[in-house]
């Protein structure tokens, strides 16, 4: 509850002392800051991260890489995330799911969002080149660029397409991983770029679709805000069976147990995105939240079953 000018947020008179007011503002303002990095999407970061690493040497990885290869992605991704609000902050006061952003309220000034993101930015390119290589410094690097310059301030606005593209940067903390532990980039690391990235649209679109006049009010034209849900829900269709194909074109550089459950959870995310098309194709009401959240699981069960296949060294199928 933010407090102004003696009274709280509701109106009430406040009635708070001094130092419990102040108290209250330094949180608010730290609260703030944390907000700004997305704490949420950063999850993404330890699903992912930690699975590359373990198969890049089959779970012969020191866990002190993990943990600085972690904390380098954390700051490069709440930096990148932070600059993201930045550029946006004027479609996040338009749209009801980001009207509560730090910079939607103003409860952060942009400006120190600005040093804020730039700060973190750069102290994850130090991190990573001290504590890792020079390669996943430079890919920190040019996913934080990638993401704010090419996605939220080019794509974003100008084509449906948008997280088509721009969810690039959501598949590189599999690259920083990978390039963390090795040195290089090899063909595994680029399989696990590839689920993530055609899993990106499907997700991304089940939940715009809820949210389809936000994005319309916002003049985003995400494609949900622009297409029929038929047509949505097809290039669902389509992305859902590319990402199965993808997390399959992984299993001849991993162990049985992966490859069991990504056949399993595979088979269950196209029933799903098929009940989706399907119900739209009927006329029937569709819930595409359900989607979204299943989605997330989806790619939590297929990445933890990596890293524990990988942690096991498991014989292959192959």
């Amino acid at each position: 509850m933010s407090v102004r000018e003696g009274h709280l947020a509701d109106g009430a008179p406040d009635r708070m002392s001094p130092p419990q007011r102040f108290r209250t503002r330094i949180r608010e303002k730290l609260l703030g800051y944390v907000s700004l990095t997305k704490p949420r999407v950063i999850e993404l970061l330890l699903v992912t991260t930690i699975p590359a690493m373990l198969l890049a040497h089959r779970g012969n990885v020191d866990p002190l890489l993990i943990l600085n290869t972690l904390v380098g992605g954390l700051l490069a991704a709440a930096g990148a995330n932070a600059l993201n609000c930045v550029a946006d902050a004027d479609i996040d006061k338009v749209m009801k799911r980001t009207e509560r952003r730090p910079l939607a309220r103003a409860t952060v000034p942009r400006s120190h969002a600005l040093v804020f993101g730039l700060a973190l930015s750069v102290a994850s390119f130090f991190w990573l080149w001290w504590t890792t290589n020079m390669l996943s410094a430079h890919l920190a690097g040019a996913t934080i660029a990638f993401y704010v310059l090419v996605y939220t301030l080019l794509l974003k606005r100008r084509t449906s397409q948008n997280v088509v593209w721009g969810g690039a940067a959501g598949c590189m903390p599999v690259m920083i991983g990978w390039s963390a532990v090795t040195g290089t980039i090899a063909w595994p690391a680029l399989a696990m770029f590839a689920i993530i990235f055609f899993w990106t649209p499907p997700h991304t679109w089940a939940l715009a679709m809820r949210y389809k006049e936000d994005y319309r009010a916002a003049g985003v034209p995400m494609l949900p805000a622009v297409a029929t849900e038929r047509q949505v829900t097809k290039q669902i269709v389509i992305y859902t069976w590319l990402t199965v194909a993808a997390t399959l074109a992984l299993t001849p550089a991993t162990g049985w147990l992966y490859a069991v459950v990504a056949l399993l959870a595979g088979a269950w995310f196209l029933v799903m995105a098929h009940q989706l098309y399907n119900g739209v194709r009927r006329g029937e009401p569709v819930k595409p939240l359900r989607l979204f959240l299943q989605s997330n699981n989806y790619l939590a069960v297929v990445f933890c079953a990596l890293a524990i296949d990988s942690a096991l060294a498991l014989p292959t199928l192959f």
